[in-house]
């Protein structure tokens, strides 16, 4: 592990890297116009019956005298619950692009049951989320202080006067693997059957695609991978040290362009942010791209110097999930995507 820590972030510099702090300066409490739940059925945590507990990775435990079934979510927490037979109530964060469709970050989600308490950065609407008498509310952290990622500070502490126990899933500076299986751990305490053909099928499946991954950064050492995300102004390319994906790609060999840690300081050493004029500062011969909503798609580039780029021109750019929806379905796509790259990557740079 990295020993880096976050520092300051501007709201764009927060959404673009490969992962990012909740911090309550560029947070407010709005979101009036969110879609209402359509209700659904019972989820397998309101079959079961006693009290409930989980230790979360602040070290808090967070306690309900029943299972809870009333479950309130980060987007992404929640679909990663869904794959595991869990739904939820509410979600907060990236659910539903502005064409109505499911966000990338809703996985398989039927958003259309869910009550949306904040679609966007810095939205989250108290009264709904009291209205839904909550049980437990649940999200990811991107830091070591226990930051809920998407909770506004703003309203944090009304949101906590609603009462119900919050639950924390660090997704900072470590290996995919750890927050992969606390989330297991997190929906088997729930009511998921972990032992079913679907997720020990999923968990097989991605344990291969990682022996793939491995067996193609060793066969071609020398091809070089960068991690970027876009906005209008500049090109951020992340390094690899605090990101749970690409942790876990470097411990399997691959090799990534690693800006200097000076480089990276304002960023807290998450990214380094470009000039889209210096966008051909780091050789590349294969580019992941964020494939969030929040970052602008490589389709819709249209700096001629991203253009030109050896890696753009050859076709050996991949997307690359940022914040990975933590159930081992979704997981394995990626790890194959990147193997199946490097395999095919021609030295380009």
């Amino acid at each position: 592990m990295s020993n880096a820590r976050a520092t300051h972030f501007t709201r764009r510099g927060i959404l673009a890297a490969g992962g990012a702090l909740g911090l309550g300066a560029v947070l407010t409490a709005c979101g009036d116009d969110d879609a209402e739940s359509s209700g659904s059925e019972p989820t397998a945590s309101a079959k079961e019956s006693g009290p409930w507990s989980f230790k979360d990775d602040r070290g808090e435990t967070a306690k309900t005298d029943k299972t809870p079934s009333n479950i309130v979510a980060f987007t992404g927490v929640a679909a990663a619950l869904y794959d595991y037979g869990i739904e939820v109530k509410g979600v907060f964060g990236p659910t539903e692009t502005t064409d109505g469709k499911p966000d990338v970050q809703a996985g398989d989600m039927d958003i259309s049951k869910v009550t949306i308490l904040g679609n966007t950065w810095g939205e989250f609407n108290v009264e709904k989320y009291a209205g839904l008498t909550p049980d437990v509310l649940i999200t990811t952290m991107f830091d070591d202080a226990g930051t809920l990622w998407y909770v506004p500070e703003e309203s944090k502490e009304k949101i906590l006067a609603v009462g119900a126990p919050t639950v924390g899933i660090s997704v900072y500076d470590r290996q995919i693997t750890e927050p992969l299986q606390r989330m297991l751990d997190l929906a088997k305490s729930l009511g998921a059957d972990v032992n079913s053909a679907k997720i020990t099928d999923a968990k097989k499946r991605f344990e291969d695609a990682s022996a793939r991954l491995r067996a193609a950064a060793k066969a071609k050492p020398d091809i070089k991978v960068m991690a970027g995300s876009a906005s209008a102004e500049l090109f951020y390319v992340s390094g690899s040290n605090l990101s749970i994906d690409l942790e876990y790609f470097k411990a399997l060999g691959v090799n990534f362009v690693e800006p200097p840690a000076k480089a990276m300081a304002e960023s807290g050493g998450w990214y380094e942010s470009l000039s889209w004029e210096n966008v051909d500062k780091y050789p590349a011969d294969i580019i992941m791209m964020d494939d969030r909503t929040s970052a602008i798609q490589p389709a819709d580039i249209t700096e001629a110097t991203w253009k030109q780029l050896p890696a753009v021109k050859a076709g050996q750019v991949i997307s690359r999930a940022p914040e990975p929806i933590l159930s081992y379905d979704k997981c394995v796509s990626m790890v194959e995507s990147l193997a199946k790259a490097i395999e095919d990557a021609k030295k380009v740079s």
